[in-house]
Formats: C-alpha cells, sequence, structure tokens
C-alpha cells in the first residue's frame, strides 16, 4: 500500500491520524487535526537518520537524588525589575522562555528594552527577526534609548541559517520574534504549522543546551488568548510568560504559567509609554487614588500572584428594554457574574431580573479569582439601590475595601492571604476592611462582627445579608425572589 503524501496532526497533543477526523483520538479534542506533509527522508535535525540505523544505545547509569550536586546557576539580570522577579531573578543560561500576547501589546518592546539592558552591561546579545525587516526594528528602537539601538539583528526565517548565526556568534541572549515564522527547509508544511513550530523549537532548545544561550520566543495567541501552536510548545520550553492588557489602555500585566526555575505566584505591572514599558512598583496607589466613593463603586483588595492589589470595582443597573436583559462584564468572568447574581437575587433580596447589569474593573485589569465575588456584589447592590457603600463611617466619604467568596447558600468563604490583602488596603487608608470571617471553626455572627484585638483594621461578615446590612444600611424593599423564600 502506497505511503500516504500527508498525515493529520492534533494542534493539541500532537497526536497523528492518516486521516482527518472532527475529534481527536488522542486528547478527545474537537477539530485540532490539521494536516501536514510528514518530514522528507534524511529532513530535519541532524543526527536522525543515524539514530534510525538500528544502532543499539547504551544504557544510562541511575544514580540517586541525594549524590547529584546541582552546579550553581548565575543568572543574567535583565535590568528590568519586574521581568526578573517574574523569572525568578533572572534569565538562566541555556534556557528556552516562551513570550505570548496579544497583537500590539508590547512584547518586541519588553525583548528590546531586555536586550539593550544586557548589551549595555557587556553581555553578548542577538536579535532574530522574522515579522520585521533591521530598518523596521531600528524604527521602533530609537525610542527606547542607546541600548537598544546597539543590539546585533539579524532578519530571517530560515531555522538553519538561525541555528548557524547562533553558533558563529555565539550570544548570551537571543530573541526569536516569533516562532511562528521560522521554519525547516526539510518540511512541506507552511511556517506556523504544528510541525513546523514542533521542528524549530526542538532544533532551538538543543541549540540553547548546547551553547548556554538563552533564547526569549516570542509567540503568537489564538483569538481566545492562549497561546498559537501545538500544546507540545510550552511543555518543551522552561517558562512561559504571559503579556496582557488592553491595547487602548496603558497599564500591562506580565504573569508566569510555566517556570522551571522560579515561582508562577509572581506577577510583573508596567505602564506604555512614549519612552517604552516602566514598571510600575506600586499599582494600588494609581487605582485606589481614582477610586470613586459613589453608588455602585467599591476597591477589591485582590491578589495578583503573591502580591496585594488594590482594584476599582464599578457597577451600573439600568432598566432593559431587552428580554433577556444584557449582562455586560469587562476584566471579570461572565459566568461568574452571573452566579453573583443568582445568589444576590436568592439571598440578597436584590432582584435584577428585568434590569441591564455593567460590571467592569477600572485600568484594564482581568481578575480571575474568586476573591472578587463580595466586590461584584456589594457594587451592583450599591448600584441597584443608588446608595454609596460605607465600612460603619457613615460620615467619612472614602471608599470601601472588601474581599471574599460567595457561596451558593449565601455564605462568604474565606479566600488565601487574607491578612497580605487587609494590610494593602490599611497602608492607603481603606478601614475597616469587609472580609470573610476567619476560619470554618470561628463563631459566626449574625450580621457582622469587629475583629478581635490585634486585627482591627477588619469587620468579619459570615454571609452576603450580614455584607449588605454592614455596607448598605437601611432597609431595602426585597426582591420576588426573596419574598417566595
Amino acid at each position: 500500500m502506497a505511503r500516504a503524501s500527508t498525515v493529520h496532526l492534533c494542534s493539541e497533543c500532537g497526536h497523528t491520524e492518516p486521516r482527518w477526523h472532527g475529534r481527536c483520538a488522542g486528547c478527545g479534542a474537537w477539530n485540532t487535526l490539521v494536516e501536514e506533509h510528514p518530514p522528507q527522508s534524511g529532513a530535519g535535525r541532524p543526527g536522525r537518520a543515524q539514530r534510525r540505523a538500528g544502532q543499539a544505545a547504551p544504557a544510562a547509569q541511575p544514580r540517586a537524588l541525594a549524590e547529584v550536586e546541582p552546579p550553581p546557576i548565575a543568572r543574567l539580570g535583565t535590568g528590568i525589575g519586574e521581568l526578573d522577579r517574574v523569572l525568578g531573578g533572572g534569565l538562566v543560561p541555556g534556557s528556552l522562555v516562551l513570550l505570548g500576547g496579544s497583537p500590539g501589546i508590547g512584547k518586541s518592546t519588553l525583548t528590546n528594552m531586555a536586550l539593550g539592558h544586557l548589551q549595555a552591561a557587556g553581555r553578548r546579545t542577538l536579535y532574530v527577526s522574522g515579522e520585521e525587516s533591521a530598518d523596521q526594528v531600528r524604527l521602533r528602537a530609537e525610542r527606547l534609548g542607546a541600548g537598544a539601538l546597539s543590539v546585533p539583528v539579524v532578519a530571517e526565517t530560515d531555522v538553519a541559517v538561525v541555528a548557524a548565526t547562533l553558533e558563529a556568534e555565539r550570544p548570551e541572549v537571543c530573541v526569536i520574534d516569533s516562532v511562528q515564522t521560522l521554519h525547516e527547509a526539510g518540511l512541506g508544511s507552511a511556517p506556523g504549522s504544528v510541525g513546523q513550530v514542533r521542528e524549530v523549537c526542538l532544533r532551538l532548545m538543543e541549540l540553547a543546551k548546547a551553547s548556554a544561550c538563552a533564547v526569549i520566543l516570542v509567540g503568537h495567541v489564538t483569538k481566545d488568548g492562549s497561546l498559537a501552536g501545538p500544546r507540545a510548545l510550552e511543555h518543551l520550553v522552561d517558562c512561559v510568560l504571559q503579556f496582557e492588557g488592553e491595547r487602548e489602555r496603558t497599564h500591562r500585566i506580565l504573569r508566569a504559567l510555566k517556570n522551571r526555575f522560579g515561582s508562577t505566584n509572581d506577577v510583573g505591572v508596567f505602564e506604555m509609554r512614549d519612552g517604552g514599558l516602566v514598571e510600575v512598583l506600586d499599582a494600588s496607589a494609581r487605582f485606589v487614588a481614582e477610586a470613586a466613593h459613589a453608588p455602585g463603586s467599591v476597591v477589591l483588595a485582590a491578589m495578583e500572584g503573591s502580591r496585594p492589589l488594590l482594584v476599582e470595582v464599578q457597577a451600573l443597573v439600568a432598566a432593559s428594554e431587552l428580554v433577556p436583559p444584557r449582562r455586560v462584564v469587562t476584566g471579570l468572568d461572565r459566568n461568574r457574574l452571573a452566579l453573583v447574581l443568582a445568589v444576590l437575587a436568592r439571598h440578597g433580596g436584590v432582584a435584577l431580573g428585568s434590569s441591564d447589569v455593567f460590571v467592569n474593573v477600572v485600568g484594564g485589569v482581568r481578575l480571575d479569582e474568586p476573591g472578587a465575588d463580595l466586590a461584584v456584589a456589594l457594587a451592583v447592590a450599591g448600584a441597584a439601590r443608588g446608595q454609596p457603600l460605607t465600612a460603619g463611617s457613615p460620615g467619612e466619604p472614602r471608599p470601601v475595601a472588601c474581599f471574599g467568596e460567595l457561596g451558593l447558600t449565601g455564605e462568604l468563604r474565606s479566600v488565601a492571604h487574607p491578612d497580605r490583602r487587609v494590610a494593602e488596603a490599611g497602608r492607603f487608608g481603606l478601614a475597616p476592611v469587609l472580609c470573610p470571617a476567619g476560619g470554618p471553626r470561628a463563631e459566626a455572627p449574625a450580621r457582622g462582627r469587629r475583629a478581635p484585638a490585634g486585627n482591627e483594621g477588619t469587620i468579619e461578615l459570615s454571609s452576603l445579608r450580614a455584607a449588605l446590612s454592614t455596607a448598605l444600611p437601611g432597609r431595602a424593599t426585597p426582591s420576588r425572589a426573596a419574598r417566595a423564600a
């Protein structure tokens, strides 16, 4: 039987099928099989044909982990404190770092700045551009200072030429912008396909490990924000960084999704300016200064990795002429908003079945933690009643800070790092902070009680109804759902 001229590879798991199927038999994902041309005989990385010759490989000698002495790792500081902190202290020689983000978010700006600082510090660097010419890279680097202009640049898309250049120049840090533009000449598929991206990454990984060169791969993202290409690409690299933010806003957040040489609990905050990206060392001060003491506004004491961050959550409730009414949310999960609105109607006496609800996290920050439930509920309830929130001090017009997770039965559940959240709110005078009662064995207050001595900056609450009674004093008209209950 003649060998098939094409194969179908799954972009999620790399499973191969001779014919196209709607569902991958390897991982069960739908519509992920992509047609690819198999590599030609002898094509690909050097030594593959020799390994197929049938020679038996020598057996390896295992050792106990206690006998393994790890060598000291001298990290390379990029000169950007936020980037170094997310990486775990700097770039590790011989590591592969995958940096992803939406188009225009600032990936090339960040990498150009890092290379410029390394070049100014006497390190050997190289910038490989597959999407732009050297002239275009020069125009973008002019606003980043003299250090960025001294970085050597190569405009090339053939991975063989890039590999030869790396072997000849021997840089300590190299940036590939982007990995989807490189191609292997021995493969018949187009650049950016599953087979091409996997083969290119394997080739660069071998070079990085052999030459101790730290390689930063700039990757594309799909329309839903995930990294493009096969899932095997994220498994091959040592570190996966995600650059998030909205192009219309100035703030950017860098978070680590995977890091073999550091923690994934750290995030970096930047601000895009005319001269490039500027580190934001105290992001909470920016958001708290703009917070308004108005109906529908509340300050959320959130956690971005291991860093506490204060952000303003705003809500607007208006009568709707549509069926069903609109639910618009920015910076939060839409399904989480639906859950909060259902708990509000059932256990908080705030029915919004005939109203449009708009919720926004100010500043373009994207939050993905359950601790935002209480802030969303209080903001929506305050907007529905037209009443500003208070934290036991009606005479002081200042924003209210809170955090907590809502249960389906209306109770407030504790979240991680409550002490850090309270301390961050206390730095800006946002006290007391509305938060869940501490621990499952703590005494459950009926409405809301002050924290015990030593933690006077909080008001501990056990339920959503207690939180509404504390932050929105006064009798509210119960909803139809609450009366029926």
